[in-house]
């Protein structure tokens, strides 16, 4: 993904940008539209409880979008990886920082006031003041657990990069016990936020990086370790939507239920692995494609007001269940939200975001002295 784009999650100068291989970029992408289709299946009421899956859950057209809105938190996993991966040898800047902070809040405020402006939702000065907020939850809020955790990587930096390769080894293996283990097997449970998950996939992704084996470099073993945990998922789903008919109760995400269980940490890194192994080359289309997935995330997912305009009134996911070409309306509603959104986006990067942080430009090296004065007043290293 671009530079200004952080949940590309490299820091890495533009010229260098523009020729990375595309790989891990048409994952970005892919990754992106699996997550989509998760909303498309859980943020509709498809699947509320008096949604036409949660009535009928063994139905063809039921178990069709399940195993379609199946990924999205894997696709979780995926972008964090690719943050771990890239960003254990790299370091952040306030400038990037600031990026990352100015696209969320940007998309925040103008969607806000689109809606109140239109009438759809109205204003209220604690809704503004929300809005207005960068961080309030961080429980299983993706955007303000990934502000945070973005802060954390120089601290974790300093930690895997001082590790000998069997403490490293050691700290996944506990992290694995403390929060995939017990967070999969029945009987078991686990509270976390996404901003500690998020440490733990980063523990792993820098593994891959700092420790290159020539297992990683065999690309027959992941795409068959692939097949199978993605086959393993499918499986799931659907016994699980067999126990959902027989229970009454809708159980068909349990084990790809949330980022931590086992399933969908395995299918994450072989996901991974997978497309990082891919020979495909540089592409400006797929890079500039890739570069607005964040855009896509933030726009799409925006608020509560979005999902129930765009998946209930727009989409009306509930209405189409039942339509001859279900399967192919979903496909279409998935692929056209992700293009509507990366063109919006585009013209926010060229017609806003860089003329602004051009003019920053302007006054950065000022401000960033006057800033290590005031450090060094109060530290001595």
């Amino acid at each position: 993904m671009s530079e200004h784009s952080e949940i590309a999650m490299e820091s890495v100068p533009v010229q260098a940008l523009k020729l990375r291989d595309s790989n891990l970029e048409l994952f970005r992408i892919i990754v992106m539209l699996l997550i989509i289709a998760h909303h498309f299946v859980v943020n509709s009421g498809l699947m509320a409880a008096e949604g036409p899956i949660y009535k009928d859950p063994l139905s063809w057209r039921s178990l069709f979008l399940l195993v379609f809105g199946a990924w999205g938190k894997i696709g979780i996993n995926c972008f964090v990886m690719i943050t771990g991966y890239f960003m254990c040898t790299s370091n952040i800047t306030v400038k990037k920082f600031m990026k990352l902070l100015f696209e969320a809040m940007f998309y925040r405020l103008i969607i806000y006031l689109i809606f109140w402006i239109t009438g759809y939702e109205a204003f209220t000065v604690t809704g503004f003041l929300r809005v207005m907020i960068p961080i309030r939850n961080i429980s299983n809020d993706f955007l303000n657990a990934f502000l945070l955790f973005y802060l954390l990587i120089p601290f974790l930096n300093i930690l895997v990069q001082h590790l000998r390769e069997k403490q490293h080894v050691f700290l996944i293996l506990w992290c694995g016990f403390t929060y995939i283990f017990l967070g999969t097997v029945p009987g078991f449970s686990v509270r976390m936020n996404y901003v500690s998950w998020f440490c733990v996939l980063f523990v792993i992704a820098s593994y891959i990086r700092l420790y290159p084996k020539k297992e990683y470099q065999n690309h027959k073993i992941w795409v068959w370790l692939t097949i199978v945990s993605v086959l393993l998922c499918v499986i799931s789903v659907i016994a699980c939507a067999w126990l959902s008919a027989k229970t009454n109760r809708m159980l068909a995400f349990r084990f790809v239920s949330d980022s931590n269980t086992f399933l969908a940490v395995v299918t994450g890194v072989c996901l991974f692995m997978l497309f990082k192994n891919l020979n495909i080359g540089y592409s400006k289309f797929i890079n500039m494609v890739a570069s607005s997935t964040f855009g896509v995330l933030l726009i799409h997912a925006n608020s509560d007001t979005m999902r129930r305009w765009l998946w209930e009134d727009v989409i009306d996911a509930v209405g189409h269940y039942n339509a001859p070409l279900m399967p192919l309306y979903a496909v279409g509603c998935v692929a056209a939200i992700y293009v509507v959104c990366m063109l919006i986006d585009q013209l926010r990067i060229r017609l806003i975001e860089k003329p602004f942080f051009q003019l920053c430009d302007r006054h950065w090296d000022a401000i960033l002295e006057k800033y290590r004065k005031i450090e060094t007043t109060f530290f001595q290293n």
